[in-house]
Protein backbone atom coordinates (compact mmCIF):
# COMPACT_ATOMS: atom_id res chain seq x y z
CA UNK A 1 0.00 0.00 0.00
CA UNK A 2 1.54 3.28 -1.11
CA UNK A 3 1.80 5.96 1.26
CA UNK A 4 -0.63 8.75 1.14
CA UNK A 5 -0.84 12.49 1.04
CA UNK A 6 -2.51 12.36 4.27
CA UNK A 7 -0.46 10.04 5.84
CA UNK A 8 3.15 11.92 4.71
CA UNK A 9 1.30 14.68 6.34
CA UNK A 10 0.96 13.14 9.51
CA UNK A 11 4.05 11.51 9.78
CA UNK A 12 5.90 14.82 8.98
CA UNK A 13 3.47 16.40 11.84
CA UNK A 14 4.77 14.00 14.76
CA UNK A 15 8.50 14.31 13.64
CA UNK A 16 8.63 18.20 13.82
CA UNK A 17 7.44 18.19 17.58
CA UNK A 18 9.53 15.11 17.79
CA UNK A 19 12.12 14.79 20.57
CA UNK A 20 15.18 12.59 20.29
CA UNK A 21 13.23 9.48 22.08
CA UNK A 22 11.59 6.25 21.27
CA UNK A 23 8.19 8.30 21.83
CA UNK A 24 8.12 9.44 18.53
CA UNK A 25 8.75 6.02 16.81
CA UNK A 26 6.11 4.39 19.05
CA UNK A 27 3.94 7.15 18.41
CA UNK A 28 4.22 6.33 14.54
CA UNK A 29 4.38 2.68 14.59
CA UNK A 30 1.14 3.20 16.93
CA UNK A 31 -0.54 5.65 14.09
CA UNK A 32 0.55 3.39 10.75
CA UNK A 33 0.58 -0.20 11.77
CA UNK A 34 0.32 -0.57 7.78
CA UNK A 35 3.85 0.80 7.47
CA UNK A 36 7.22 -0.77 8.50
CA UNK A 37 8.59 1.96 10.79
CA UNK A 38 12.81 1.64 11.06
CA UNK A 39 14.88 3.71 12.80
CA UNK A 40 18.75 4.11 12.59
CA UNK A 41 21.71 7.03 13.39
CA UNK A 42 21.68 9.52 10.58
CA UNK A 43 25.33 8.56 9.82
CA UNK A 44 24.43 4.70 8.88
CA UNK A 45 22.58 6.23 5.75
CA UNK A 46 23.99 7.79 2.60
CA UNK A 47 20.64 8.57 0.59
CA UNK A 48 19.52 12.20 0.66
CA UNK A 49 16.26 12.24 3.25
CA UNK A 50 12.88 13.01 1.86
CA UNK A 51 12.56 15.39 4.62
CA UNK A 52 14.94 16.65 7.50
CA UNK A 53 13.42 17.53 10.96
CA UNK A 54 15.48 18.58 14.21
CA UNK A 55 16.10 15.88 15.33
CA UNK A 56 15.60 12.90 12.48
CA UNK A 57 15.73 12.87 8.74
CA UNK A 58 13.00 11.09 7.09
CA UNK A 59 13.80 8.53 4.59
CA UNK A 60 11.25 6.59 2.47
CA UNK A 61 11.47 2.49 2.31
CA UNK A 62 10.87 0.76 -1.70
CA UNK A 63 9.93 -3.13 -1.18
CA UNK A 64 8.43 -2.96 -4.60
CA UNK A 65 11.22 -5.00 -6.29
CA UNK A 66 12.21 -7.71 -3.81
CA UNK A 67 14.89 -5.88 -2.67
CA UNK A 68 14.46 -2.93 0.13
CA UNK A 69 16.15 0.41 -0.77
CA UNK A 70 15.30 4.00 -0.01
CA UNK A 71 13.26 5.95 -2.42
CA UNK A 72 11.93 9.51 -2.96
CA UNK A 73 8.20 8.48 -4.71
CA UNK A 74 5.62 8.18 -1.47
CA UNK A 75 3.52 5.71 -4.33
CA UNK A 76 6.59 3.21 -3.78
CA UNK A 77 7.27 3.25 0.33
CA UNK A 78 6.23 0.41 2.04
CA UNK A 79 7.60 2.22 5.13
CA UNK A 80 9.68 4.81 6.69
CA UNK A 81 13.25 5.29 8.00
CA UNK A 82 14.27 7.36 10.57
CA UNK A 83 17.97 8.58 10.74
CA UNK A 84 18.54 10.07 14.32
CA UNK A 85 20.63 13.50 14.07
CA UNK A 86 22.22 14.39 17.89
CA UNK A 87 22.03 18.07 16.05
CA UNK A 88 19.74 20.19 14.32
CA UNK A 89 20.65 21.23 10.66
Amino acid sequence: MPLGTDELIEIERVLAEAKLDASSFSELRRRFPQLAVTRCDASDVTERPFRSFPHFDLHLIDGCDRCVQITTDPARAIGILLAARSTGR
